[in-house]
C-alpha cells in the first residue's frame, strides 16, 4: 500500500503515537517495552483519526541500547541514553555489531508486524535512527562532532558499524509487512551540507538503495536541518524527505524536485502541545495555503508529538485539513 498523493486532496501524516498510548491507558514505558502495547496504541489512533498513514513511536534509543548503551527509562517519555558507551578508537574497533534479538529490537519488530497486519486501509511506516545520530548516542554527540575533524577515521569506523546494523534492522522491519520507514537523522542537522554528505548521506544512501522500492517508501527525517543541508538529504536517494519546524517549508519545497515527497512541519511542542485549538487550526491552515501549489507536499508535524497533547488540538489539525481539501 502506498501513500497516495493527488492534486485534489492534501495528504496528512502527523508523526503521532503518544496520544494513542494515552487513549489505551498505558504509559510510554509500557509502549516502548512491549510490542503488543505499542501496536495497540498505533491501531487506536488509526481507528480514531483519518491520517493517511500510521507511524510508530519515534524512540531513537532502540538501536543504541542494542549496541549496549545504558538507558534511563521514564513512565511518561521515551528513554534516553544515560551515559557514554564508547571512549576511544580501541573501544570502537572492539564494538560488536548486535544481532536483531538484542535488547528491545524484537519488541519493535513485533509492534510493526502487528500494526501492519491489523491496519489495512492505509500505509504503516516503521521508524529507525540514522547512522550519524546513532554514532552520537554511542560516542557522545560532542565527541563525535569533534572526531570528524580531528580523528575522522574513528568516526568512519563507528559510522560503518552503525550503518551495518541499521541496514539489518530496516531489512527486518521491511519483512514485517510495513510500507516504509522513517529514518530520523537529526544530529546531521548540526553539520554543514558537505560534512552531512560525508558523514551521514554517504552511509544512508546504501541503506536506501538496499530497501527502497515501489512498495517500500524510505522517508528521511532531519529536524536539525534549518535549510542548510537539504541537498545532503536529497542526495540520500530517499523518495520522501521530512522536515522539522525550524525549516522554511516553502523554501524546502523550492529546493527539492517535484518528483520527491516533501513532508512537514508544524511545531509539535509550540503548536500541537502548547497552543489553543484555534491557533492549531490557524497555523495548519496557513501552512496548507502557503504550500498549495506543491502537489508533492504532505502536511505533518515537524517531529513526533510529545505526550500530553490536547485531543481538541488534534481535532483542530484534522478539521483544518478537511476544510482545505473541501475548497
Amino acid at each position: 500500500m502506498k501513500l497516495n498523493l493527488n492534486c485534489n486532496k492534501r495528504a496528512a501524516v502527523p508523526i503521532m503515537t503518544h496520544p494513542g498510548i494515552e487513549i489505551i491507558g498505558k504509559s510510554v514505558k509500557d509502549a516502548v517495552s512491549n510490542g503488543h502495547v505499542h501496536a495497540d496504541a498505533i491501531i487506536a489512533l488509526a481507528d480514531l483519526y483519518p491520517s493517511d498513514a500510521a507511524t510508530v513511536i519515534m524512540d531513537l534509543t532502540v538501536e543504541a541500547e542494542a549496541f549496549g548503551a545504558k538507558l534511563h527509562y521514564s513512565n511518561d517519555d521515551v528513554p534516553n541514553v544515560s551515559e557514554r558507551l564508547l571512549h576511544n578508537r580501541g573501544e570502537v574497533d572492539a564494538l560488536p555489531i548486535p544481532d536483531l534479538n538484542s535488547a528491545r529490537v524484537p519488541e519493535f519488530l513485533l509492534a510493526n508486524q502487528l500494526a501492519a497486519k491489523r491496519i489495512v486501509d492505509r500505509p504503516v511506516f516503521a521508524g529507525c535512527i540514522g547512522p550519524f545520530s546513532l554514532a552520537g548516542r554511542l560516542y557522545d554527540l560532542t565527541e563525535i562532532m569533534m572526531s570528524i575533524y580531528v580523528e575522522p577515521d574513528l568516526a568512519q569506523a563507528l559510522l560503518t558499524k552503525c550503518a551495518t546494523f541499521i541496514l539489518n534492522y530496516v531489512r527486518a522491519l521491511k519483512e514485517t509487512g510495513v510500507n516504509g520507514v522513517i529514518m530520523a537523522e537529526p544530529a546531521a542537522g548540526l553539520l554543514s551540507n558537505d560534512d552531512a554528505v560525508r558523514f551521514s548521506t554517504h552511509y544512508i544512501k546504501p541503506i536506501v538503495e538496499a530497501v527502497q522500492d515501489d512498495d517500500f517508501l524510505f522517508i528521511l527525517h532531519n529536524c536539525g536541518n534549518t535549510g542548510h543541508c537539504t541537498q545532503a538529504m536529497v542526495e540520500s536517494g530517499a523518495k520522501a524527505l521530512h522536515f522539522g519546524n525550524q525549516c522554511d517549508m516553502v523554501k524546502a519545497l523550492e529546493q527539492v524536485s517535484s518528483g520527491l515527497i516533501v513532508m512537514g512541519n508544524l511545531d509539535p511542542v509550540g503548536i500541537f502541545k502548547s497552543a489553543s485549538p484555534e491557533l492549531v487550526f490557524l497555523e495548519t491552515s496557513k501552512l496548507l495555503s502557503s504550500t498549495a501549489d506543491y502537489s508533492n507536499f504532505v502536511i505533518s508535524t515537524g517531529c513526533d508529538v510529545p505526550p500530553g497533547i490536547n485531543r481538541e488540538n488534534i481535532d483542530a489539525f484534522y478539521r483544518a485539513v478537511t476544510e482545505f481539501n473541501l475548497q
